[in-house]
């Protein structure tokens, strides 16, 4: 890894830095931004993914377990989700009823089956 990106990393995370460390598009239609549906998850919760970068707890009261908007513009869901209290995964979503239904089957494979 490059001086730069550990660098990056080291500093402990403040509210006037971005908080997006991840995103995951899992939209269909990727050309669409105008309406789309937008979830945050805190980003350790990438720890057990195979492969994964691994991010640092944050304290228990900072923790963005699981949050959900629907029907916003991708512009809105990006300002959203750096507004978070600690480093967030973004996942981005076509605009539907069954988002987080999606969502939650989607994210059972983030954990090992061994």
């Amino acid at each position: 890894m490059s001086s730069f990106c550990l660098q990056a990393f080291d500093r402990p995370p403040c509210r006037s830095n971005p908080m997006i460390w991840n995103i995951i598009d899992r939209r269909q239609h990727p050309y669409r931004w105008k309406c789309v549906d937008a979830i945050v998850e805190a980003t350790e919760h990438d720890n057990s993914c195979r492969d994964s970068d691994w991010a640092d707890e944050a304290p228990p009261h900072l923790v963005v377990d699981y949050d959900i908007r629907r029907s916003i513009s991708l512009r809105d869901a990006i300002n959203w989700a750096n507004q978070q209290r600690c480093p967030v995964t973004l996942y981005i979503y076509d605009a539907a009823p069954t988002t987080q239904e999606r969502h939650i089957r989607a994210t059972d494979s983030r954990f090992p089956t061994d």
